[in-house]
């Protein structure tokens, strides 16, 4: 499949021969209008129940699709992590905090292997856990990085999806689910209706 038909939009610990270097011409696809029909983002952030005043990191943030409804969940008190590994999406999101005026929202520069998480309420990780190498240590970096209570959201596409990357990256939930496990997460899916993808939650224990 062509680099352009791959129908996702996070990157943020994808291995180091796939990039997504800018931002600019990358938001024509992230940020088409018509992604909200299968994307459904807003049943996305409600099934996180994310309460006003948490800390909700976006790993693999891109071009910062998801910032302004999680902006709006967390509230003026929350605070929203966009963090990616290519410092032109940085660049990006930042212009769009300014322009979207969403002040609570941060971005930040991760690294392939390390989100570089402070502590966090609430974990979303949207069309990029089929980028990352060595997910087992990845998630053991995730579970660190939560609260008590806390909770990783895995949203990635489903085998017969006609969207998303080529069929082979693509990992099914319950190998998602072991991984999660391994670092001692609580890991389940969860049926939030979306159309072309699954969602796997996984709780601090």
């Amino acid at each position: 499949m062509p680099e352009h038909d791959h129908d996702h939009h996070d990157h943020a610990a994808h291995s180091m021969h796939h990039r997504f270097e800018h931002a600019d011409e990358w938001t024509k696809q992230f940020d088409d209008p018509a992604r909200d029909a299968w994307q459904q983002p807003d049943k996305v952030v409600a099934a996180m129940a994310i309460a006003p005043g948490m800390s909700v990191a976006d790993v693999g943030a891109g071009t910062g699709y998801f910032e302004s409804r999680l902006a709006k969940a967390v509230g003026e008190n929350g605070k929203v992590l966009a963090v990616d590994i290519e410092p032109d999406m940085v660049r990006y999101i930042n212009e769009r905090r300014v322009r979207e005026k969403t002040w609570n929202v941060e971005a930040r520069l991760g690294a392939a292997d390390d989100p570089k998480l402070d502590a966090v309420d609430r974990i979303l990780i949207v069309d990029t856990w089929h980028h990352i190498e060595n997910r087992e240590a990845y998630a053991k970096k995730l579970a660190a990085a939560l609260k008590p209570g806390g909770m990783v959201f895995v949203v990635d596409f489903k085998q017969e999806s006609e969207k998303g990357p080529p069929k082979h990256m693509r990992i099914p939930p319950a190998q998602i689910i072991a991984e999660l496990q391994s670092a001692g997460l609580d890991a389940k899916e969860v049926d939030v209706g979306l159309p072309d993808q699954f969602v796997v939650s996984a709780a601090a224990k």
